[in-house]
């Protein structure tokens, strides 16, 4: 599918699968569907498109995001990166699954940082019903997407207006602007499942007009991610670390942690790397994890602390042992302390 207009915007839409992509035997079953049956090109069918703007679509997977994988990662970067060096193109709308789209949000957003290319903007899509649904919420996703990719790409500005080598990377939900950094699924069938948290969202899309009310700029100084020096090159072609993510919770013993040591096949990525507490409240961690934690420190794994609270983020203090995840879930720490191991290769 692809769209033509003199002297038009272009973005490149990269369809991934997922519930936006659904379809189900019969048109009122929200939930009894399978995902990314429907192609790209054929969800753009009906989209009312900007004027001014031309589409080019392109189909990188078509799965559940459940089942996201390292290696649709790879491909998806390598496509991302691939179109945002070409001069032609201004912007990359990613239609994806509602399940891991925090996730790949913030895999683009450490990866593109790097590169410089986020100084043109990359927006995820998605959708809680599929497209075959009697009231479907995907196109209006889409349209919405489109409004805020072509806000961005003739200069629009965030209220800060603040100067930035690249921007965030963009999720557009339920007419919501939401940042890579801060975006979390918080609901399982509620067309509105997205938040931002404490932050809150970017801004809001309303009857096709883009209202910022907070910075698009990334600035986001970590203490443990060097993610101004990542290579693509050296993401898209490598094993990735194994981290793993271990929950504090009532009961909860530390032979969970030694047996994720005991797995020593190396040769195959395998092995333990990295490892990921989610812990209660401020981050503390249950007396039974403390000595396994020392142990797999003494192994050489490197271990992140991020809290299971779905707000707020943890205040450190003199004396802690183990580096916090500056806010990031424990999902979203797990793909950042990833990135930061293959950065030490």
């Amino acid at each position: 599918f692809e769209s033509l207009q003199v002297n038009s915007k272009k973005f490149v839409v990269l369809g991934t699968g997922g519930t936006i992509a659904g379809r189900a035997s019969q048109a009122g079953d929200n939930i009894g569907y399978k995902a990314g049956e429907v192609g790209v090109d054929q969800l753009l069918v009906g989209i009312p498109v900007p004027a001014g703007v031309s589409l080019q679509a392109e189909q990188v997977a078509q799965i559940d995001s459940k089942d996201m994988s390292h290696a649709v990662w790879q491909s998806l970067l390598s496509r991302v990166a691939h179109h945002l060096a070409k001069a032609d193109v201004d912007g990359i709308l990613i239609t994806h699954g509602t399940d891991t789209l925090e996730e790949t949000a913030i895999f683009l957003q450490l990866a593109l940082a790097s590169s410089g290319l986020l100084s043109k903007p990359v927006v995820l899509t998605c959708a809680m019903r599929p497209a075959t649904a009697l009231v479907p919420d995907g196109p209006q996703n889409m349209q919405d997407a489109l409004a805020v990719l072509q806000n961005l790409a003739i200069g629009g500005t965030s209220p800060a207006n603040m100067p930035c080598s690249c921007l965030q990377v963009m999720a557009v939900c339920a007419g919501s602007v939401h940042g890579a950094m801060d975006v979390q699924k918080l609901h399982p069938y509620r067309t509105d499942a997205f938040s931002s948290g404490d932050s809150g969202p970017l801004g809001f899309v309303e009857e096709g007009a883009v209202r910022w009310v907070r910075s698009t700029a990334f600035n986001w100084p970590s203490r443990h991610i060097p993610w101004t020096e990542f290579a693509i090159n050296s993401i898209v072609n490598t094993v990735w670390p194994r981290v793993d993510i271990i929950m504090s919770h009532a009961g909860v013993v530390g032979r969970m942690i030694d047996l994720l040591l005991a797995d020593k096949d190396l040769a195959s990525g395998h092995a333990l790397q990295g490892l990921v507490i989610a812990g209660t409240g401020n981050g503390t961690i249950h007396e039974s994890l403390e000595a396994a934690i020392g142990r797999a420190q003494a192994a050489g794994v490197d271990v992140v602390r991020a809290s299971r609270c779905a707000q707020g983020q943890i205040v450190s203090k003199a004396g802690d042992g183990l580096t916090d995840s500056e806010g990031l879930s424990p999902v979203k720490a797990r793909i950042a302390l990833q990135l930061k191991l293959m950065h030490r290769r």
